[in-house]
């Protein structure tokens, strides 16, 4: 079986396809993270995103398919659902 090109999921309900491959933080950055609400947010409400790239910093915590992941560590899936984490 051949690994397609590209695979398509949704953040935030929207559909977003990307390479196969691609991180889901790479995918967040694609479909400009803060202007779809994906963001997280400092105590004082500062925008906040992937620091580290390698899942020390937890700053890329997501939800993806009803699981806290780390967007930096997360290959996308095709179907994939990933939602805003708090």
């Amino acid at each position: 079986m051949t690994t397609p090109r590209t695979v398509t999921l949704q953040i935030n309900g929207r559909p977003l396809s990307v390479s196969a491959g691609t991180s889901v933080a790479a995918a967040l950055c694609i479909a400009d993270a803060r202007r779809i609400g994906m963001a997280r947010r400092s105590v004082h409400g500062e925008a906040r995103a992937p620091f580290c790239g390698m899942g020390i910093c937890q700053e890329c915590r997501v939800d993806i398919d009803g699981r806290r992941r780390l967007a930096c560590q997360t290959r996308c899936e095709d179907g994939m659902t990933v939602e805003a984490a708090t």
